[in-house]
């Protein structure tokens, strides 16, 4: 089982990689992009460091992604803001209200939500060369993980590994959205930005559930 705490731990883990690798996630943006994305990361993840920071237990772990969600919607920086806050708000959409620990059903029902919440704003698709060439694997993994009832941890892990795989595709696509678009076949060769961030966040969130 994860309890709050440990997820705390996990999202400060995401935040810190996310941090760490914000210069090569403009790099990587700027070869088709505004180059800004990078920059837009950092500030999402202060965003939830500073969420952590000032948290005082008194939410359920549904309400503080909820909240932690909108925080994160209203980063200015192009489309990433928003993305980001659907897809962290939406992993506690298919929490209860009162659940704090979160078991390996938890965590897998925390993926299916995120995705059905993205999926209401976003059409893209594996392939399409986006965050969700991270997002719709990682669910798909965590979907499928065997894991015992309080291995939470291994379904993270799972989600990640497969996040990571994701992001590493999407090198062989060619760009279907935003401004990348307009270069069709060109941008073969060189990931998404956002599938990139995307499984640093993913991963960041295992390697802080490893450590529980």
């Amino acid at each position: 089982m994860i309890d709050r705490e440990a997820f705390m731990r996990m999202l400060e883990e995401s935040a810190r990689l996310m941090l760490e690798e914000a210069d090569r996630l403009s790099d990587i943006d700027s070869r088709f992009g505004d180059g800004d994305h990078g920059v837009t990361v950092a500030k999402i993840a202060k965003a939830m460091q500073e969420a952590v920071a000032d948290d005082d237990g008194s939410r359920t772990l549904k309400d503080f992604l909820d909240d932690l969600g909108m925080t994160v919607m209203a980063v200015r920086g192009g489309s990433a803001g928003p993305l980001y806050g659907t897809m962290i708000g939406g992993l506690g959409v298919g929490l209860g209200e009162e659940e704090t620990d979160l078991s390996t059903d938890a965590a897998r029902r925390m993926f299916e939500s995120c995705l059905a919440e993205m999926r209401d704003i976003t059409s893209a698709q594996v392939g399409d060369k986006t965050m969700m060439d991270a997002l719709i694997p990682a669910v798909e993994a965590a979907r499928s993980c065997a894991a015992a009832d309080d291995d939470a941890a291994a379904v993270f892990a799972a989600a990640a590994e497969a996040g990571a795989a994701g992001a590493a595709a999407s090198e062989g696509f060619a760009s279907k959205f935003g401004r990348a678009r307009s270069y069709g076949d060109a941008t073969i060769g060189t990931p998404d930005a956002g599938a990139v961030s995307t499984s640093l966040f993913l991963r960041g969130l295992a390697r802080g559930a490893a450590q529980n």
